[in-house]
């Protein structure tokens, strides 16, 4: 999968399941910030990781992940990865 399908779908299930404005998600913004989570949303989060892209999540992976573009990255060494 390409880079910019993994930005593409992983933007697209941030503004339809966790409302967050397109405008936030840009590889420089602070992940938290970004996409305003508690830590119940985080939980939901890596489920919707696991649905669109068919791999497994540990929650402690997040702990590694400050701004956007280290989410994409971390989907994309995951599928490369797999």
């Amino acid at each position: 999968m390409q880079r910019e399908e993994i930005i593409s779908r992983t933007n697209a299930f941030l503004i339809e399941d966790f409302e967050v404005e397109e405008s936030a998600l840009q590889p420089g913004a602070d992940l938290k910030e970004a996409l305003g989570l508690d830590s119940l949303d985080y939980i939901d989060l890596v489920v919707a990781i696991e649905q669109n892209f068919g791999f497994k999540v540990k929650p402690e992976d997040f702990q590694q992940m400050h701004v956007m573009d280290d989410l994409y990255n971390y989907v994309s060494d995951r599928l490369v990865a797999a």
